[in-house]
């Protein structure tokens, strides 16, 4: 199947690692000129030799600390102007800590939780969003979270917040071409998460949580954002579609 992504060009944050790293080894794969972002510049040097190993582009790095307010608007502009225009953004730059307790939390760790993971996704996407209504096609893919949590956490109301703006997004530009989706993962096997979990501790959560019985792997994920990427998903968005071994309980 041929996505028609080859020469297309993309900007992906949260590349250093996890999702974000193996959604921009899928589509360098498939010929998409990348631009990838975080603050571990080492990992990114490290994600560039090995695209350019397998045949890709080198990708352009930038390092970027998103939870600098002018953070977006800045590396907006700089992949721009390195990549010529941004045909797919992919968002996938967040996280939080689960072992806050959230009930005694200041509001300095709830408003730290909402910038980095739903207030710079914004100011992010909005401003890629003009060069794409320039050009009259785009994708926006973020990589968000379930909206289905197991206890309270400054991440969550985030992660809902990205999609409530990506299906708001979605009904202001699809007259241009451009589509917005957002993936929430659910259990995917990265550097954090086995850091945080015991191999023991994921065996049983997976047999009790996961009916397909296994914590996922990044690129099972980057599948679904690189054909959301592409052309032949042009009638797909704003939609909210789980890659999560059927984790998440409700039908809709």
């Amino acid at each position: 199947m041929d996505l028609e992504l080859k020469g297309k060009t993309a900007l992906v944050t949260g590349a250093s690692a996890g999702i974000g790293r193996a959604i921009a080894k899928e589509l360098a794969r498939e010929g998409v000129r990348v631009c990838v972002a975080a603050r571990r510049t080492n990992l990114l040097e490290e994600l560039a030799a090995e695209i350019v190993a397998a045949g890709g582009h080198r990708p352009e790095i930038i390092g970027v600390d998103l939870l600098d307010k002018t953070a977006p608007k800045k590396l907006a502009d700089e992949a721009i102007a390195r990549l010529g225009q941004i045909n797919i953004l992919i968002n996938s730059a967040g996280g939080g800590d689960g072992r806050k307790d959230w009930l005694t939390a200041e509001d300095d760790a709830w408003i730290e939780a909402m910038t980095f993971n739903f207030t710079q996704v914004r100011r992010l996407t909005l401003a890629v969003v003009p060069d794409m209504i320039k050009h009259k096609w785009g994708r926006i893919i973020n990589v968000s979270g379930k909206a289905e949590p197991d206890h309270m956490n400054g991440t969550t109301p985030a992660k809902v917040a990205v999609h409530g703006f990506a299906k708001g997004l979605s009904r202001e530009v699809g007259k241009y071409g451009i589509t917005v989706n957002s993936i929430p993962p659910g259990q995917i096997l990265s550097e954090q998460t086995r850091r945080k979990y015991s191999e023991e501790y994921r065996q049983k959560f997976s047999e009790r949580e996961i009916p397909m019985g296994r914590y996922g792997e990044p690129q099972e994920l980057a599948y679904l954002a690189v054909f959301l990427a592409s052309s032949l998903a042009r009638y797909i968005t704003g939609n909210v579609i789980h890659v999560d071994g059927g984790q998440h309980r409700f039908a809709f």
